[in-house]
């Protein structure tokens, strides 16, 4: 079973961010080969906060050299070789990583794009969950096939193409 926790910092607008965190994480998870995480007895959390650029950026100082704020973070805790073993394993409780938004990022790419930040969030919400179970960006045959899988995951969501181009 997937459990998402959440922690919401009050810079965020209202809105149902667990049912929206909830519902990227399960999609993301459900388009990927771990989609058998969802369905077995022990428990696979993936916490997810949502908080202010300074946090962010601080976190992306302190854990990656880069003093500046980004959109998300992701803090895996399971290495991806040991994702397809936890399927076949009865841990009882496994915390797959953490994922951060910066909220101020967040709002400025949204209004970049033409997206609501809810919509933009559970992107960056999907992304975030992507990495924690070993997708990346760093090359480019990496990068085509985790933004074919995004597009999926928004799709099934009923949302926006998040790598849709952005007219002037």
């Amino acid at each position: 079973m997937i459990e998402t926790a959440l922690q919401v910092e009050p810079c965020w607008p209202e809105h149902d961010w667990e049912a929206r965190a909830s519902a990227a994480v399960e999609a993301a998870v459900a388009a990927t080969p771990y989609q058998a995480l969802a369905a077995i007895d022990a428990l696979f959390e993936i916490d997810v906060r949502l908080t202010d650029d300074a946090e962010v950026r601080a976190l992306n100082r302190d854990y990656r050299n880069k003093d500046k704020a980004t959109n998300v973070l992701s803090f895996p805790m399971v290495p991806p070789e040991q994702i397809e073993d936890l399927v076949r394993t009865d841990l009882g409780e496994v915390l797959l990583g953490d994922i951060v938004l910066a909220h101020g990022t967040c709002a400025r790419e949204a209004a970049e794009r033409a997206v609501r930040v809810e919509a933009h969030a559970t992107h960056l919400i999907v992304h975030g969950t992507l990495h924690l179970l070993g997708y990346d960006h760093m090359e480019d045959k990496e990068a085509e096939a985790m933004e074919a899988l995004e597009r999926k995951i928004m799709a099934t969501l009923g949302l926006h193409d998040p790598y849709e181009p952005v007219e002037d």
